[in-house]
């Protein structure tokens, strides 16, 4: 046994800079897994101000001075920030409260036409199994009702703790994005001075990331934002609330507009039935997402995340149970991390223990 771990560690650990990245990667598992809540706001601002350096960098590089992009990609920030904290949020709770206190009515209406299905299709549908349908539902929606409700009544005393975070992520941005290049100079200093293996990591995922991360954002605000417009054109309820639904479906590949789409179509139904009005619903909402697809897509992200789509879905999986929304707004570019730092860790030259052996 302790031959087999020798050989593992002289052939993936036989340099000193490997030994150190393996120990920040640890490192950083663990204070994710023990520390991650009360590092949430930080670890949030550094991923907004990492977000906001892209146009920061971009208006230094038209030549306008430093400190003009970063007031510029701040003042963005903070009107984003706080119009979303200020604006969206309430709007989609009041929604989703609405749409909980409908449920029943809703329910009532899907019971009706289930009524219906034993006696046009006796061979797939019994009476029994529709009301055990009915049933499910009741009691799920009585559930989600209980829910919401506990929610609302436990949310008073984090009222501070939303307050605390309201001011603490602006003032963290501010500083990440002001004095970027001096936290990450101090950070350098726990480095090796020469650490080629750390710059390949590096140089492989930065553009990639940051690529899928600014541009991830971009499509959760357009795409969000045609579905607003085009649900409060055509009327429907809920309209904030399901495009913000649709805004979020983006983050999960393959996956998210397939799940989306049945509440918004089920909201339509129930709202207007099988008339014109759900039918242009449904015709614009497939536009969207096929506008989606193949215009928005390709132009946001020029450079392509290179991973099969198999070890995406994984990830999503994997990251998204660990982190939730983060973890899956993540997935991508840990998954791009895990694989810069397989294909740059250091190999032995072939030969090389051939030669030690025989020394």
């Amino acid at each position: 046994m302790l031959d087999i771990f020798n050989k593992w560690y002289k052939r993936y650990l036989f340099e000193e800079e490997s030994v150190l990245l393996l120990v920040l990667l640890l490192l950083a598992v663990l204070l994710l897994v023990t520390i991650g809540n009360i590092l949430a706001p930080v670890l949030a601002s550094i991923v907004l101000a990492y977000l906001m350096q892209g146009l920061a960098g971009r208006l230094q590089g038209a030549g306008l001075p430093a400190w003009v992009g970063v007031t510029v990609a701040y003042i963005l920030f903070i009107g984003i920030f706080f119009g979303v904290t200020l604006g969206l949020l309430p709007l989609v709770w009041r929604q989703l409260v609405s749409l909980a206190t409908e449920a029943p009515r809703m329910l009532e209406q899907g019971r009706q036409l289930l009524a219906v299905l034993p006696a046009r299709y006796p061979e797939v549908f019994s009476q029994q199994q529709i009301n055990q349908m009915v049933t499910l539902a009741q009691a799920e929606m009585g559930g989600m009702g209980q829910k919401l409700v506990a929610r609302s009544l436990s949310t008073i005393p984090s009222i501070l703790t939303v307050l605390v975070y309201m001011i603490l992520i602006p003032i963290l941005v501010f500083f990440f994005l002001k004095d970027r290049l001096l936290i990450l100079a101090w950070l350098g200093t726990f480095l090796p001075s020469e650490r080629p293996l750390l710059r390949r990591i590096w140089l492989e995922m930065d553009t990639q990331v940051a690529n899928y991360a600014r541009g991830k954002v971009l499509e959760i605000l357009i795409v969000g934002s045609v579905s607003y417009l085009s649900f409060v054109l055509l009327g429907l309820n809920y309209a904030a609330l399901l495009a913000l639904a649709v805004g979020l479906s983006v983050i999960i590949p393959y996956l998210g507009a397939a799940l989306v789409t049945f509440p918004v179509l089920l909201v339509g139904y129930f709202q207007w039935g099988f008339v014109s009005e759900f039918y242009y619903l449904a015709l614009v909402y497939f536009v969207i997402q096929a506008l989606d697809g193949n215009f928005l897509v390709p132009l946001l992200f020029s450079e392509a995340v290179n991973l099969h789509p198999v070890a995406i879905i994984l990830a999503v999986l994997f990251f998204g149970g660990i982190w939730g929304l983060w973890g899956v707004f993540f997935a991508i570019p840990l998954a791009t991390l895990i694989k810069a730092v397989i294909n740059a860790w250091p190999k032995p030259a072939e030969g090389a223990g051939d030669n030690k052996t025989l020394e």
